[in-house]
């Protein structure tokens, strides 16, 4: 599968972390302003290394998977988060597009809040484009093993000639309309209410050669993303 995020804010202080001479605007939104009801002390440039390590483990992502979704060396990464490196804040925002997260989420990212058992529609986060829409589960849960997609595969769409291939078991069901599924030598075109199961080792390709919208759930473990 494609990769690409999940997005949470969370509640901070009432004091914004301090800029540096080089921080250029950060774009803060008032939904993830720090509360001012809240004690608790506000990260600085000093807490990034913890920051960063906590909120990778809390996405479920590896520093090799947070270092190809931006660009930046895993060594590098490995680095800061020893804090033998402290990067610009244009690095910063650079490695935080990997989440994503803004500057102002990633310095009021509540670090200890209660981990969410329920979601609504609208809270999905959205980590694919074009004619494919993966919509994540509980990509903000800590040590998350199980990954949760809402899929859906516009007319004419596909997961691209290359065929995918990587570590883990994957299984879904089609919800609505027909999928063509190539999984190694094997392919079959599956319409709503049929289902898969198969080791995501081998090459596998989605195709939806209709031209209606087919809609799928499909859950994968080791998370892929």
């Amino acid at each position: 599968m494609s990769a690409a995020s999940a997005r949470r804010g969370g509640p901070g202080s009432e004091r914004s972390a301090p800029q540096r001479t080089d921080e250029i605007e950060t774009g803060l939104a008032p939904e993830v302003l720090p509360s001012p009801a809240s004690t608790r002390p506000a990260a600085t440039f000093e807490d990034v290394p913890s920051r960063l390590r906590t909120l990778r483990r809390i996405y479920g992502l590896s520093q090799r998977e947070l270092a190809r979704r931006t660009g930046l060396a895993n060594g590098t990464i490995s680095l800061i988060e020893q804090g033998q490196v402290s990067p610009s804040v244009a690095s910063l925002k650079r490695l935080l597009q990997g989440f994503p997260l803004s500057l102002a989420e990633f310095f009021t990212f509540d670090l200890e809040r209660e981990v969410r058992c329920f979601f609504r529609a609208e809270e999905l986060p959205e980590i694919a484009g074009g004619k494919l829409s993966y919509r994540l589960v509980g990509g903000d849960r800590p040590e998350r093993r199980l990954q949760l997609l809402h899929e859906r595969y516009e007319a004419q769409s596909d997961t691209g000639a290359e065929m995918l291939s990587h570590q883990g078991e994957e299984a879904g069901v089609i919800v609505r309309g027909r999928i063509e599924l190539t999984v190694g030598s094997q392919t079959r075109v599956l319409s709503a209410g049929d289902a898969y199961y198969f080791d995501s080792r081998l090459p596998h390709r989605f195709r939806n050669m209709d031209a209606e919208t087919c809609e799928l759930v499909s859950v994968c473990t080791p998370p892929s993303f």
